[in-house]
This record gives structure tokens, C-alpha cells and sequence, in this order.
């Protein structure tokens, strides 16, 4: 994991950058290493200017909604406060650039899966177990960390990619992955409960 943390790091930092890169928030009150960490480095300034933004297009799509919005706005508001406390524990790191940018890039990935932030670049049926009724549906997005949202009967499931010796393997969070190769996926709602699936026709 450290590799692949380092690798989206020079990633990161090799992206065109503003020359008035600042991150969303006051460099003078940053207090968590992270913070600072953002306020010095120009990379991961852009990586919070785009979250911010991402945070915003999210409140904007909730409030769109005809129906339970005091109750995704509370959730986002919660996530996004332990997301926060996630990316500063960074300071405990062996690399702390590193971890901060994998943070903000697997916060701007569930962001944009989870709400549709932005069109898919493909969506794929999937039959799970030889059964046509457990059928699993993925949206996948070309974000920076490409991500991908699952649709399993009433749930909704995002996640990332992670290096995998062969397909392309993406972490769902609680232990969950979703790995694709070729017609064929393998699919874990969470750690331990898996199912062989196939590409519907």
C-alpha cells in the first residue's frame, strides 16, 4: 500500500498546476500537519481546491432532492468531519504527503461515485451466483483514483482501485471489493462474503 500511496502522490504532483494554487481553507489557522502540509505544497493545494468544490456540487445535487435531504446533508456533514479527522492522522505516517494526497484522492472518488458527480464512463450489469435476480449494476468513473458505484438491490456501495496482479480490483470499504477480469468479477459486500458474478448479456 505505501507504494501504491507514493505512486498517486507523483501522480498528484505532476498535474498542471495554477501558479495561485491555495488549498479551500486559511493557511494562517492551519493547525494539523496536514493542513500544513497542503499550505506548502502547491499539489495538494489543487487537491483541496477540487474537493472543496466537489463538497459544494455535492450540497448542490442534495439539494436537489424531493426527499430526504436533512438526512444525506447530516451524513455528508458526518463523513466529511471523520474524513478530516482521517487525512490529519497523516502526521502518523511514514510519508505524510503521501497519505495526505491518497486521502483527498479516496474522498474525491467516493464523492463523486456515490452522488454522480460526473457522467460514467461505462455501466456494467453483472449476474452474481448463477442467479439473474442477484444481479450487481457498476458505474465506473474516470476520477483521478478512477472509482467506480455499485448498485446491489437497495444498496450502494462505492469504492477505488487498488493494485491487483491481473483485472482491475477496487476496495468498497468494511473489507469489500469489486474485481473485474475480462466477462467474470468477484464481488464482497464485505470482508468474507463474496460471490462469483458474470457480465450480463
Amino acid at each position: 500500500m505505501k507504494g501504491f500511496l507514493l505512486l498517486f502522490c507523483a501522480l498528484a504532483i505532476a498535474a498542471p498546476l495554477s501558479a495561485s494554487a491555495q488549498p479551500s481553507f486559511d493557511c494562517a489557522n492551519a493547525a494539523s500537519e496536514a493542513e500544513k502540509s497542503v499550505c506548502a505544497e502547491p499539489a495538494l493545494a489543487r487537491l483541496d481546491q477540487r474537493l472543496a468544490e466537489r463538497y459544494e456540487a455535492t450540497i448542490s445535487v442534495i439539494d436537489g432532492l424531493d426527499a430526504g435531504k436533512e438526512d444525506a446533508l447530516n451524513t455528508l456533514r458526518a463523513t466529511q468531519r471523520g474524513w478530516i479527522k482521517g487525512r490529519d492522522d497523516c502526521w502518523k505516517a511514514d510519508d505524510i504527503q503521501a497519505c495526505v494526497t491518497a486521502s483527498y484522492l479516496t474522498r474525491e472518488a467516493d464523492l463523486v461515485a456515490h452522488w454522480m458527480l460526473e457522467t460514467p464512463v461505462s455501466i456494467v450489469s453483472y449476474s452474481c451466483q448463477d442467479n439473474p435476480a442477484n444481479e450487481v449494476t457498476a458505474y465506473f468513473f474516470d476520477t483521478e483514483l478512477p472509482s467506480l458505484r455499485l448498485e446491489y438491490g437497495d444498496s450502494i456501495k462505492t469504492g477505488y482501485l487498488v493494485p491487483s496482479a491481473s483485472g482491475a480490483k477496487y476496495a468498497t470499504g468494511f473489507g469489500g471489493l469489486f474485481w473485474t477480469k475480462g466477462d467474470t468479477a468477484q464481488f464482497a459486500s464485505q470482508e468474507g462474503d463474496e460471490m462469483s458474478c458474470r457480465r450480463a448479456r
